[in-house]
């Protein structure tokens, strides 16, 4: 999966061009299948177009998976006292890539995982206070040494981005020794 450009355009727009196959070597390797299973839980922010924070958020998350299809349930917090719940449907094809649905997204996600990354694309469609918008997501995910899986997902209108989110993610026993938010 890699992103387009312009020419120069990384500088104006923050737009970047990597690939999970620049992640290949990475370790320790990543297999969604097997991070999302079972429970987890996460923490994040979403920052703004201005890079200040906007709204924090904590989530318990439980994943299953028959072969290569699987569900991840995630049930959301959010710092002004709002909830909300996504599940995702996935389904894994035998050289790493991966396509998902969920009722808040436009069409289907597509994603790849190589090495310690995977990055997964897909059109949102966000309540604001005045209406619905649909905002296109990139989203990319790290697997530390830890076992945390690091999430930074850039969200564009028009191509021009609108906002960021920076998370992480701990399964099971991670998270009960203190590692959940």
């Amino acid at each position: 999966m890699k992103t387009r450009h312009f020419p120069g355009s990384g500088l104006l727009f923050g737009l970047g061009s990597q690939s999970v196959d620049d992640y290949a070597a990475g370790t320790p390797v990543l297999d969604l299948r097997d991070y999302l299973n079972g429970p987890l839980t996460a923490a994040g922010v979403f920052f703004g177009l201005s890079g200040r924070v906007e709204r924090r958020f904590t989530a318990d998350m439980v994943g299953r998976w028959s072969a290569k299809s699987g569900t991840l349930d995630e049930s959301f917090r959010y710092d002004n006292g709002e909830t909300g719940d996504r599940r995702w449907n996935l389904t894994f094809a035998a050289d790493g890539t991966f396509t998902a649905t969920a009722h808040d997204v436009e069409g289907t996600a597509a994603g790849a995982q190589s090495g310690n990354a995977a990055a997964m694309r897909y059109r949102l469609r966000v309540s604001t206070a005045r209406r619905e918008i649909v905002v296109g997501m990139e989203d990319w995910f790290y697997l530390m040494d830890d076992g945390t899986l690091i999430n930074r997902a850039r969200m564009s209108k028009f191509g021009l981005k609108v906002g960021e989110l920076m998370a992480s993610f701990r399964r099971g026993s991670d998270a009960a020794r203190g590692a959940s938010p």
